[in-house]
């Protein structure tokens, strides 16, 4: 490949210059190893079974109101259904998914004290697709029980006073984009106005901003690998400053996979203290992959928006389903009941069309109103049978008493990771604090750890921008994305560990290591070995140990 259009390429956004990357690797004869994208090759099948047979159960409810129709069915109804119900979970007790179904409505009965009968009518319902979502920001039931697993998975045990509200949407790429226009829409974020970003974060986060919609200036609070991806007390305090309206971050981080630990939530929690009028948005999607994890939701309720995606942990980024929560007390109704005079006229106007009285639209439902225009507003809603399979998904995790589930994911992606790092030939440092999903490739690390220190400053002061990941792809197939698309500053590549097999990663150690070895070898043709030796480097090519505090 010519490598000449390299640094044109290095403009993209590290998910369309992936596209090149693929190219690259296909003009090999290798197989190719796409490592790019994090879309699981695992999913959950007990709540998907579960969600067929009650589909199978609202057929039957269906057609019995127009029994002496072919190919014509009603809506179900409610009278009897639990009996019912009951009757067709004896009936095909065999079936995958049915003895789910029936522990489902128990579980729903007996230890969260919503009506049976309610619930099963809602799902069927909601999986028949036959009607509008209604409410529109969430179904009535789905809601509650979702909120229990997001209070279970993103709070845990902490101390949590009052309850939050939930919107339904299409995935976390959804809630980014209704985010961002709500919070423009509403005079939270404003044309000039500065955002922080908890650095490395997920590539949308850093374009977003720039568009011009929204022209924000992004001040960076920097998670160095030398800190093991945490936020220093001293980068927080940036946050201090004013003129900062909002704190975006993905938690885990996004690529590292690194939770914050509990000091830097605790720091966090300070800043909030002395700038209580600080907008939080903390994008959790990978919390489900840590051990007993803690959201800044938890710790910050009133500053902080939650975004959630069912898409990794349940392996359904095609069913699109995300939520976005609030506590019912937050900072942002505040922020606009404090809107001048002038800019609350304004607002009216915007949402005279929905209720009589727009001042008291809380943000989240100005959040429904704005993602369909405002007057679309009345066919708002996430697809209801994405809400019922949402519903199965979150049923799931909540009989999962022992979490046999989450560990089965978390097992999955150790050894996938042990097997990069088996074949890479270096130590893999453990974190507590990893959560292992994605694992960011630093190149002088690697290189230092194989060759010694001058070796790596040579390698890194050879390569353009994105020439090693070409080089990567083009000669050993292997498809990796690059960190600084990520807001990373060093020279790296984000490797997932969700989607291809373990000798997959195995093989990627092998091609990363084999390409290290012939710039290695070209490093001593060039007669640098010798003066390698001084700064650490090997000049026998014998791997050396970690540095500490790298991964």
């Amino acid at each position: 490949m010519d490598f000449s259009d390299v640094e044109k390429l290095g403009n993209l956004s590290p998910f369309e210059l992936k596209d090149s990357l693929i190219k690259a690797a296909s003009e090999s004869d290798r197989l190719m190893l796409n490592a790019g994208r994090g879309n699981p090759n695992f999913l959950a099948t007990t709540p998907r079974h579960g969600f067929f047979q009650f589909g199978l159960f609202a057929m039957t409810e269906s057609e019995r109101s127009y029994v002496y129709m072919e190919d014509v069915g009603g809506f179900p109804q409610r009278e009897g259904i639990e009996a019912r119900f009951e009757i067709f979970t004896q009936t095909h007790r065999s079936r995958p998914g049915v003895r789910f179904i029936e522990a489902a409505v128990s579980y729903v009965r007996d230890q969260l004290g919503l009506s049976a009968g309610d619930f099963i009518y809602e799902m069927c319902e909601a999986i028949l697709g036959c009607n509008y979502p209604v409410p529109d920001r969430m179904l009535r039931l789905s809601e509650i029980i979702v909120g229990q697993y997001i209070h279970r998975e993103m709070i845990g045990t902490h101390p949590f006073v009052g309850k939050f509200d939930m919107y339904a949407v299409e995935g976390g790429t959804a809630a980014m984009t209704y985010l961002f226009n709500s919070l423009r829409e509403n005079h939270l974020i404003e044309p000039g106005d500065t955002i922080a970003l908890g650095m490395p974060i997920f590539t949308p986060y850093i374009e977003i901003p720039h568009l011009n919609d929204y022209r924000l200036v992004e001040l960076n609070i920097e998670a160095e690998p030398e800190n093991n991806w945490q936020y220093t007390k001293k980068e927080l305090q940036k946050l201090l400053d004013p003129k900062v309206k909002a704190f975006f971050l993905c938690n885990p981080s996004n690529p590292p996979s690194v939770k914050m630990s509990d000091e830097v939530l605790a720091n966090i929690v300070e800043i909030v203290r002395k700038r209580p009028d600080l907008i939080i948005l903390t994008d959790d999607v990978y919390g489900t992959f840590a051990d007993d994890f803690t959201s800044l939701f938890a710790m910050c309720p009133q500053n902080t928006i939650l975004v959630y995606s069912f898409s990794k942990y349940f392996g359904a980024t095609g069913w699109r389903m995300g939520v976005v929560a609030t506590h019912e007390t937050n900072i942002l109704d505040q922020r606009i009941a404090a809107l001048p005079e002038a800019q609350k006229k304004e607002l009216d106007e915007r949402y005279c069309s929905i209720t009589t009285e727009p001042r008291a639209l809380k943000f989240i439902d100005r959040l429904v109103a704005d993602s369909r225009t405002v007057a679309l507003n009345h066919t708002a809603g996430l697809s209801t049978p994405v809400q019922a399979q949402m519903v199965m998904f979150s049923l799931f995790s909540l009989m999962d008493e022992a979490q046999a589930y989450k560990a089965s994911m978390k097992r999955i992606v150790l050894r996938r990771k042990q097997a990069l790092y088996r074949e890479l030939g270096i130590p893999m440092v453990v974190d507590p604090n990893s959560v292992r999903y994605y694992h960011l490739l630093d190149m002088e690390d690697i290189a230092t750890q194989m060759y010694g220190a001058d070796f790596a400053k040579w390698l890194v002061a050879q390569l353009r921008p994105n020439e090693a990941l070409f080089r990567l792809a083009q000669e050993t197939g292997v498809v990796l994305l690059p960190g600084r698309g990520f807001g990373s500053p060093h020279a790296s590549g984000r490797v997932s560990l969700a989607n291809l097999n373990e000798y997959d990663y195995a093989n990627i150690g092998k091609s990363i290591r084999g390409m290290a070895s012939e710039f290695f070898e070209r490093y001593q043709q060039q007669g640098s070995g010798s003066r390698g030796a001084k700064g650490g480097a090997a000049g026998d090519g014998k791997p050396k140990s970690a540095k500490k505090g790298k991964r």
